[in-house]
């Protein structure tokens, strides 16, 4: 990091710099007994359980990020694949349920279970819990590099981030807490239909994002996927407001995300353009859907993400 780093990208760097708390043995469920379907348990079955914990950014809310608590569950589970000899596993999928708000003024511990490592790939689940509960639950998959098949879909053709205007000047002179919040962000956002605090684009299920940290990262792959997958949850709900009409300021609007799912393709740098080509194909039952693709400037598809969240109107 240099002196010119934002403080914003600081601060994520340093939620994201998880304190390891050790390891340990942790029995669990009826031993030495047979279920009623007619297997039999083993006499000992035990859990190999790695402890993390971490902090929390603030927000306006007092609630946590969403995106910042399946970051922290990358980092966590990711470190404990890092020890395994060999060519190091790179994350490929991770799918998590949010349960409970988080507390933005206590500490999260991370409970990182090894669930299998096999010849190519190591299954992780992740418990993030504060105050005795879980407030979320991911599973993480990691895989040896390997060939084979090869495809992908084409990238949308839409305007370079350059000739967009970024969030923070689209922000600029509004004099509102939440919207000094949001421009000073550790992740640069420019939406190519208009962004929806200022109420601006067209009224569809669908728009692109160009995103990149707002400085240089250090070089580690699972940082990458990391800040890849806190920035997912920024916006990937937003096509369900926009199909609707709805702004971000809209009287009694509620929104929170329930599960998220993300499946990494190729490499990515996080402080390069980003692509996040994003629509929603329904909305219902005080639900939405939201599906995304994350496109390199060059147009390698780098990661398929989707994502359902409580969307709650008044009336």
């Amino acid at each position: 990091m240099t002196a010119e780093t934002p403080a914003s990208l600081v601060e994520l760097l340093g939620i994201l710099d998880l304190e390891e708390l050790g390891s340990a043995q942790v029995s669990v469920g009826p031993h030495g007994q047979r279920t009623d379907t007619g297997v039999e348990l083993p006499e000992t079955f035990a859990e190999d359980i790695t402890l993390f914990r971490g902090r929390s950014q603030k927000q306006p809310h007092g609630r946590v990020f969403g995106g910042q608590v399946l970051a922290q569950c990358v980092v966590a589970s990711g470190r404990t694949v890092e020890s395994l000899p060999g060519e190091r596993r790179r994350l490929h999928s991770l799918h998590a349920y949010f349960m409970r708000p988080g507390d933005d003024t206590q500490p999260i511990t991370f409970s990182v279970e090894r669930m299998r490592d096999g010849r190519s790939f190591s299954t992780r689940r992740v418990h993030a819990v504060q105050h005795g509960k879980p407030i979320l639950s991911m599973s993480a998959s990691f895989q040896l590099p390997d060939g084979g098949l090869d495809h992908q879909d084409p990238m949308p053709d839409v305007p370079a981030p350059e000739s967009v205007p970024s969030l923070r000047d689209s922000l600029e002179g509004v004099d509102d807490p939440r919207a000094r919040h949001l421009a000073d962000r550790a992740i640069e956002m420019r939406h190519v239909e208009g962004n929806l605090y200022t109420g601006d684009g067209p009224q569809v299920a669908a728009q692109n994002v160009w995103m990149r940290a707002v400085g240089t990262l250090p070089d580690d792959p699972l940082l990458h996927e990391a800040v890849l997958a806190y920035a997912s949850d920024y916006s990937l709900l937003e096509p369900v407001m926009r199909r609707h009409g709805l702004p971000w300021t809209q009287p009694g609007l509620k929104m929170a995300s329930l599960d998220h799912a993300m499946w990494y393709h190729r490499p990515a740098r996080a402080d390069e353009w980003v692509l996040y080509a994003e629509q929603s194909p329904s909305a219902q039952g005080g639900r939405g859907l939201g599906i995304g693709r994350m496109f390199t400037a060059d147009g390698t598809l780098v990661a398929t993400v989707a994502q359902e969240g409580m969307v709650r109107v008044p009336g």
